[in-house]
């Protein structure tokens, strides 16, 4: 897959250029069209700073890239345009225990 370059859009940021996201980086309106890299985002509904939006298709199972760095993978398809968030990402995050065996 290949995404455009990296870099911010009035109201979007796309932190870097493998990212298949993009970051709200102000509040966004529902039905509000911003363009990304020559690509149309169509908002789905009112968004709050740092919330993300897929900036192409995701397929269930696939990666959902932030930094460069997988951060989880769609539990179900996502959607170019479509909010990225609990309903659709699980987390590849882990717990990791701090030097005394306690969660950190």
């Amino acid at each position: 897959m290949t995404v455009q370059s990296a870099g911010e859009v009035y109201g979007l940021l796309h932190l870097h250029p493998s990212d298949n996201i993009v970051v709200a980086i102000r509040p966004l309106a529902q039905g509000e069209i911003i363009d990304v890299g020559g690509r149309s985002i169509t908002v789905p509904r009112v968004m709050s700073l740092g919330h993300k939006l897929a900036l192409v298709d995701i397929a269930e199972g696939c990666d959902v890239l932030k930094y460069g760095a997988p951060i989880g993978f769609a539990s179900s398809a996502i959607s170019a345009g479509d909010h990225v968030h609990l309903h659709n990402l699980t987390s590849r995050y882990t717990v990791i225990e701090d030097i005394e065996g306690t969660n950190a």
